[in-house]
């Protein structure tokens, strides 16, 4: 009897879910935004706990699965008609990287630090601030990029260019601290990475909120001053 009622109940929240899924449409699947996010959690967690809770039975699933439906839709609703409350509900993006300046303050604001930019950056084929001129976080966690200069993708080939060496940026200086591993893995000295600051007017490299090397293209560096406006 149980499995009977456990194939019923299974069955019943198929149905369900898949009409429910139609009617507020692929928003909910691809969680645009953190309410959707966890809205998503909640739906599949009213259906699992339905299904596995001998005291609960049909009725239950279909009444907590329909309300929890509505109560999204309501709000899917009310955020296309009202602006103020689409900006409450689903929130705006910030933009982390503003001609080509980091957004520190953006960055604390979004609970984030330099070291998760940075990973962010490179999951989106980016693996140098230097090359970024915008950078929004949105919405539901992702980043848009826009580059200094869109390069299109060429093969060697198609140019009858001999291979070029690539290098991968290497950070130095992180939110005023000196890496000295990373220093020491390109080869450099503290005297040099001294020198290479005060050819571009620093003094201190506590001064520094990002200072990044690439081989045959130079030091980057942003001081706290220019990424905190």
């Amino acid at each position: 009897m149980k499995f009977l009622t456990l194939t019923v109940e299974i069955i019943t929240g198929f149905i369900i879910l898949f009409f429910l899924i139609k009617i507020l449409g692929k928003k909910v699947i691809n969680q645009i935004t953190p309410f959707t996010f966890i809205a998503a959690i909640v739906f599949s967690e009213l259906l699992g706990n339905a299904l596995y809770d001998d005291k609960i039975g049909v009725e239950y699933i279909i009444y907590a699965m329909t309300l929890w439906a509505i109560m999204i839709f309501t709000v899917e609703v009310l955020s296309q008609k009202n602006l103020l409350f689409r900006k409450i509900a689903e929130g705006k993006p910030s933009v982390l990287i503003e001609n080509g300046i980091i957004n520190r303050d953006q960055l604390k604001r979004n609970k984030m630090n330099i070291n998760q930019l940075q990973s962010l950056l490179r999951q989106s084929e980016t693996f140098s601030i230097r090359e970024v001129a915008y950078c929004y976080l949105e919405a539901n966690g992702s980043i848009s990029i826009l580059k200094k200069t869109p390069k299109q993708k060429l093969q060697q080939e198609d140019l009858q260019l001999p291979p070029k060496s690539v290098y991968v940026p290497v950070t130095l200086i992180r939110d005023g601290e000196l890496l000295e591993d990373e220093l020491i893995d390109i080869g450099k000295t503290t005297v040099w990475l001294n020198n290479e600051l005060t050819s571009q007017g620093i003094n201190d490299f506590h001064d520094v909120f990002l200072a990044e090397w690439l081989e045959g293209d130079g030091l980057f560096v942003q001081t706290i001053k220019q990424v905190s406006g």
